[in-house]
């Protein structure tokens, strides 16, 4: 029974030993302030702009005529013939309701392209956290954000960084 509660101890001592090494492998990064510090996300927004710029000035220059239908509809509406401005209040509905689905598709193409970029530039700094994850002999590795306190000796944003540029 001795040497049971022997054995008992000693593999209670072993496995208090084994978590205690575990913890030595946690690293933490700061995957946001990685995230922001790339230039190749101002790269992207840029390619983003230049990609999107003609479709939004379409649509800038679609709602300025638009608009100016609309109070020369308000402004010469009452003096108009019946005939004229049903005419005009149906061309000013159309051009409205062509309008909304126009920069609608518009928003959804932008985001749906924003996604993408971010996703690559995600997946980048994905690979590069396992990398220095992997070189540095560390079993896990958690962003920032979701741990309350970690020092600063398990920190490899800034090996990510350099990883990553």
């Amino acid at each position: 029974m001795k040497k049971w509660l022997y054995a008992a101890g000693l593999g209670l001592a072993l496995a208090a030993s084994a978590s205690v090494q575990a913890a030595d492998k946690i690293a933490v990064v700061n995957i946001a302030s990685i995230f922001q510090q790339l230039p190749q996300r101002a790269t992207v927004a840029a390619q983003l702009e230049n990609e999107f710029k003609g479709r939004a000035a379409d649509l800038q220059a679609q709602e300025k005529d638009l608009q100016s239908k609309m109070q020369r509809l308000q402004r010469d509406g009452s003096t108009m013939k019946a005939s004229d401005r049903s005419r005009m209040e149906k061309d000013v509905m159309a051009q409205r309701e062509d309008f909304s689905a126009k920069a609608q598709a518009f928003e959804q193409d932008n985001r749906r392209r924003q996604a993408e970029e971010r996703n690559k530039i995600l997946s980048r700094i994905q690979d590069a956290v396992k990398t220095v994850a992997s070189k540095q002999g560390y079993d896990i590795v958690i962003d920032t954000n979701a741990v309350a306190y970690a020092g600063a000796s398990q920190d490899i944003t800034a090996d990510v960084l350099k990883q990553v540029k």
